[in-house]
């Protein structure tokens, strides 16, 4: 670490330090209310170049090789900004070339990633909690606290500060492209409570968060990412449904809320203009209305949702002018910064809105640690990811998700000593389903079906199982990403509807609950958990439910089809 890292003098920097208060985070929209020596000494050392780059968040990886980390470390010297966001990669390569860029920067920088599901959702070998969607079915919210504690540790132990989660869309749309699993699911209600202890549990343990995508991503079947959604709701609507859990997240304190690309004709009647781009979507009704005090992000100004009608760093100006104070991903930070530096000059914002906006960043800077930086240590960080109460708690959050949304509990272990057929589907290889379940029914035989298995190997199974008394079956989505609808041909979805309609059949779906709603038939079947995702710990709760070990005690998160509604789960 250099002995002097910001760039007015080391005595002044002492002198700031010392006049500060022993470090105390509290709460993050408190600190930003309060004066602050040390941020109001560090802004009045910038000029106004380096205050508006700390308003600008780029683009990182640690899987494209040393010319592109160089370039990154070229635009930290250059353009002086606020932070990185980090995307693929592992955790051990982000850690040290976190370290190598904060040495470069000036001023230290603010490190962000999205992880929703945790340091998973971007790197490899570190532990993925279970998905927003899965969370939904939860009962008991203090184990998504937990959670958000347990991220918080991960995100700190490399060095990241920021948080761009939870999402609080409500998700009352089964086709929506990007959000979906992503969300509580579609009951505003869930959604604002989960969504909440998620983010107390993050913040009370040191990390920056972000409440997405304001006003609400939830009904689109548009992907932002791609093109510019419409969300065509009335202003009553809007304000009763999609804008609720953000309304409750910022009187519970959230220390940031992410705006969605969005055209909202009831709240702009500007035309193709995204919500990011809109004052009276960011300042009059987030900061205004509904009394917002936190950072205001712009989601991935690179995503086709802004850029496709207003490119470059134009889009960049009207976001900040419109009153985003975090440029996240801009296509040209360079180039975005000058057109922002040049709307200063001529007086299109007031002084005061200008300076409020670089203290936010530089108080989220203080609130994080940075005005006493300190390297992240590399030191035993695979077995601190992986540690051991983390991977419990990722089992305990499972157990707690599973959902038996047809049959009675009490009648799910069936014989063990009877012929038994155990079932997984959308496979090539045995599954931890299969190799746990059968270690409680000494008497039983394992099938593999694929996703496209032809017709005479499926009847040549279904001629097989006529000798077995019980049948248990597992439907599994082995693609990254739980979509709404299964991958699989028409005649092994046929197959499932026939194994359903079978006697003492138990069927447990390891995939998007909405998938459930293209699997006619199943409703038939003795016995449905909705387990959620492939995951491993998911397939172990599923086998410690069917086998009286744990309760179903999760409720369904979102309504699938006339049988399947949001809260149907077992009474127990």
């Amino acid at each position: 670490m250099k002995t002097c890292r910001l760039f007015f003098p080391a005595l002044l920097f002492l002198i700031v330090l010392s006049a500060e208060s022993a470090f105390s985070q509290g709460s993050f929209i408190d600190s930003i209310s309060k004066q602050n020596h040390w941020v109001d000494s560090v802004y009045n050392k910038l000029n106004r170049r380096e205050r508006i780059g700390q308003l600008f968040f780029v683009r990182a990886h640690t899987n494209r090789g040393k010319a592109y980390s160089d370039s990154v470390g070229k635009v930290i010297k250059d353009e002086h900004i606020g932070g990185l966001v980090f995307f693929q990669g592992g955790p051990g390569r982000q850690l040290n070339l976190v370290n190598q860029y904060q040495q470069v920067a000036r001023l230290p920088l603010l490190i962000a990633m999205d992880g929703e599901w945790g340091l998973g959702m971007r790197l490899d070998s570190t532990i993925s909690y279970p998905y927003q969607m899965t969370l939904g079915a939860i009962q008991d919210n203090n184990l998504i606290y937990k959670m958000g504690q347990q991220v918080a540790y991960d995100f700190k132990r490399i060095g990241a500060h920021i948080n761009f989660g939870p999402d609080v869309d409500v998700n009352n749309n089964p086709n929506n492209p990007v959000i979906n699993y992503r969300s509580f699911g579609d009951n505003k209600y869930n959604v604002a409570r989960k969504g909440i202890a998620y983010f107390k549990g993050m913040q009370d343990a040191g990390l920056i968060t972000f409440a997405k995508h304001f006003p609400g991503h939830g009904d689109t079947n548009v992907d932002s990412h791609l093109d510019l959604p419409q969300l065509p709701f009335t202003r009553e609507r809007l304000d009763s449904l999609e804008e609720y859990p953000f309304k409750e997240a910022i009187n519970a304190g959230v220390s940031g809320v992410m705006i969605a690309h969005m055209n909202i004709p009831a709240l702009d009647t500007t035309k193709n203009l995204p919500s990011t781009l809109s004052r009276p979507i960011i300042t009059q009704l987030l900061k205004d209305s509904l009394s917002f005090k936190g950072i205001v992000a712009s989601d991935a100004m690179e995503m086709r949702g802004v850029t496709k009608f207003f490119p470059e760093g134009e889009a960049d100006l009207r976001a900040f002018l419109a009153g985003v104070d975090l440029i996240e991903l801009s296509m040209n930070s360079k180039n975005g910064a000058k057109l922002i530096r040049k709307a200063v000059r001529k007086g299109k914002i007031s002084k005061e809105e200008f300076e409020a906006k670089v203290k936010k960043i530089l108080a989220a800077k203080y609130w994080a640690g940075l005005s006493h930086y300190k390297p992240a240590n590399p030191q035993n960080l695979n077995a601190d990811l992986n540690r051991a109460a983390a991977n419990e708690l990722v089992q305990q959050l499972s157990n707690a998700a599973i959902t038996m949304i047809k049959g009675d509990s009490r009648l799910l272990k069936q014989d063990s000593t009877k012929r038994t057929a155990i079932v997984s589907i959308g496979v090539t290889d045995r599954t931890v389903f299969q190799k746990e379940l059968s270690a409680h029914y000494p008497n039983s035989t394992l099938f593999l079906v694929g996703k496209n298995t032809p017709v005479p190997q499926l009847n040549q199974m279904l001629a097989s199982l006529k000798q077995y008394d019980q049948i248990f079956i597992g439907v599994h989505d082995t693609r990254l990403r739980p979509q709404s609808k299964l991958d699989y041909s028409s005649d092994v979805k046929l197959l499932i509807a026939d194994l359903a309609a079978k006697p003492n059949s138990v069927i447990s779906v390891f995939a998007n609950a909405y998938t459930i709603a293209g699997l006619p038939g199943i409703e038939k079947a003795g016995a449905v958990l909705a387990c959620y995702q492939k995951e491993d710990p998911l397939q172990r709760a599923a086998v410690k439910v069917i086998t009286g070990q744990i309760k179903p005690i999760g409720r369904l998160p979102v309504s699938v089809n006339m049988f399947f509604t949001t809260g149907t789960g077992a009474s127990l």
